[in-house]
């Protein structure tokens, strides 16, 4: 069963002109509802300063449209976050334009039902309560001064500042719950136990959740609110656990494809040419045959399982995650994603088919790559992997095999299949070790979780192996759990690169995190600043000089000069 939320709202303006409160919520259907879930907003504009109303309303209104339009692979949280951001820069911008809108800001609350979790993120003092089992509990903190003559006084708010800090929460939800979002003109003026009351009847169905709506809110003006009052009510009705799980979990349940021969036929896809074979997955190249075009039509990848990987459930449902990451990943820099058929028979992806080679079957024939060569690919493979990192993506196994460069001169980094994602699905937990060993950064070595900057340290070491054919701190076997002293400078096998693209380079291959890169897109910056980059601070840390690198090593030299010196003076002054 999907998630099902029963909702109501109502407010009123009081004894105010004008109403300077704004709630919203969203329930979509479908893949969206399990992949992004249910919204819902209140913000309460700042009164005593024009705009309010319109700021409450304009943040309230994008954080809903712009919510459903972030990758499904960010964290909520991630989401909710960038989404502030922005509204905070447009009421500061409004605030700027016109003298009639100094000071305009507004209380923003959001709530997120995504799965078996609630999110929220707050700022100001607007309010989310969540009742269950009978007990009543904030989740939001109130951003005002704490003074008692002061305590309606904001210290946090959208367009308060040149930048906004959301407090964030999360927790899980259970059938039965009901939530309350509601402006200060609420809780300001209900007792803690008369709110309890009326969310209890919300919990018990004893009334309507509109009926509730608008007495809490008349009651709050009945006992002598001034406020503008506005209740948004949500009763969970039933919670999908696995909801997230299914999304790729569906996709998992359809048998193995058969081994195929060259001409054979699938679901109207003739096979042209098995490409590759592993332990774990098939690729076929093949034409498709729906369109009008019959057998002239365009040639795709078809990706699938071997039949022993597909026996495995996990490979499954990895399988099924990529197909889910490869949807998600439109741009230029990666084959697109094509939608087998609907009543597909077996268990297969498609993509788009590019003409060209990999990175590697380059090196196989070519040997080396020339050095404006590297730094083309460089700024490519860079732009590429920040394209996955904004997507809270990580590819996890950059390397030349899986990098291609097509005919038509565009880079694209190929297989997902380990890539880890936002997406809360526990069985898809990959070990951290996942990747090719030679091209797997020292930490994960120390079972520390993937991050964008193993992903960094991965191309490091492919640019690396385009230039030397070589790996910069040796080949590593899946079995060892490698040592890492000082990688061999580029320059050893080819002293034509420049000494500013091997102090790059260097800085991605970089053992301490504090020393790497932090982003793809300050590795590509210092690539494409060139020579310029050799004046950063932060030098390669191979050029550095001893002491800085190795400092047993210097301690070393130094007490052996230091013995030999002794031995020289004692041989002197006893002449």
């Amino acid at each position: 069963m999907p998630l099902i939320v029963n909702v109501a709202h109502f407010s009123a303006t009081g004894p105010r002109v004008r109403n300077e409160d704004f709630t919203g919520c969203v329930t979509p259907h479908g893949a969206d509802l399990a992949s992004k879930g249910f919204a819902a907003v209140v913000a309460d504009g700042v009164s005593g300063a024009g705009g309010g109303r319109e700021a409450a309303e304009h943040c309230a209104r994008n954080v809903l449209a712009d919510y459903y339009a972030t990758p499904d692979t960010w964290e909520v949280s991630q989401s909710l976050d960038k989404i502030y951001s922005a509204l905070n820069r447009w009421v500061q911008m409004q605030a700027r334009a016109s003298p009639d809108l100094v000071g305009m800001a507004t209380t923003l609350t959001t709530l997120v039902l995504r799965g078996s979790m609630y999110h929220f993120a707050h700022v100001g003092d607007t309010r989310i309560y969540l009742l269950r089992d009978g007990t009543l509990q904030r989740l939001t903190t109130d951003h005002v001064w704490q003074r008692p003559e002061m305590e309606h006084v904001l210290t946090r708010a959208v367009g308060l500042d040149t930048s906004v800090t959301a407090d964030h929460g999360f927790g899980l939800t259970r059938a039965g719950d009901v939530f309350a979002l509601v402006s200060d003109g609420v809780w300001a003026a209900l007792a803690a136990e008369d709110f309890r009351r009326e969310l209890t009847h919300a919990a018990t169905r004893k009334a309507s959740l509109e009926h509730i709506a608008r007495t809490i809110v008349e009651y709050a003006h009945q006992l002598g609110g001034k406020d503008n009052a506005t209740a948004l009510i949500v009763r969970v009705e039933d919670v999908d656990a696995n909801a997230l799980r299914d999304v790729v979990r569906t996709a998992s349940e359809l048998p193995a494809l058969p081994p195929m021969e060259v001409g054979q036929v699938v679901d109207g896809f003739t096979v042209l040419e098995r490409m590759h074979l592993s332990r774990v997955t098939v690729l076929y190249r093949v034409r498709d045959g729906h369109g009008a075009t019959g057998e002239n039509g365009r040639e795709l990848v078809m990706k699938a399982l071997t039949r022993d990987a597909h026996s495995d459930a996990h490979e499954r449902l990895a399988f099924a995650h990529e197909r889910w990451i490869n949807k998600r990943v439109v741009a230029r820099f990666f084959a697109q994603n094509v939608d087998p058929p609907e009543n597909a028979s077996a268990s297969y992806s498609l993509s788009t088919f590019h003409t060209g080679k990999t990175l590697a079957q380059q090196l196989a024939t070519d040997g080396y790559f020339s050095i404006p060569e590297a730094i083309t690919c460089a700024v490519d493979l860079l732009r590429a992997v920040g394209a996955l990192h904004r997507r809270s993506i990580i590819h996890r196994d950059i390397k030349p095999e899986n990098i291609h460069l097509g005919d038509d001169g565009q880079l694209r980094v190929l297989d997902l299949g380990v890539a880890a994602s936002g997406f809360e699905v526990a069985e898809l937990s990959h070990a951290t070790r996942a990747g090719t060993p030679s091209y797997l950064a020292p930490e994960l070595f120390q079972n520390v979780e993937a991050s964008l900057q193993s992903d960094i340290y991965a191309v490091a070491v492919t640019l690396y192996q385009l230039l030397s054919r070589k790996f910069p701190y040796g080949e590593i076997e899946p079995f060892q759990t490698p040592k890492f002293g000082e990688a061999t400078p580029v320059s050893r096998w080819r002293p034509d690169c420049p000494g500013w693209f091997e102090n790059i380079i260097s800085r991605g291959l970089a053992v301490d995190l504090a020393q790497r890169f932090e982003t793809a897109e300050e590795f590509l910056l210092a690539v494409e600043q060139g020579p310029l980059s050799a004046a950063s601070p932060r030098r390669n840390i191979l050029r550095q000089p001893l002491a800085t690198r190795n400092r047993l090593r210097t301690w070393q030299v130094l007490a052996t000069a230091s013995i030999i010196l002794n031995f020289v003076l004692a041989y002197f002054l006893n002449r």
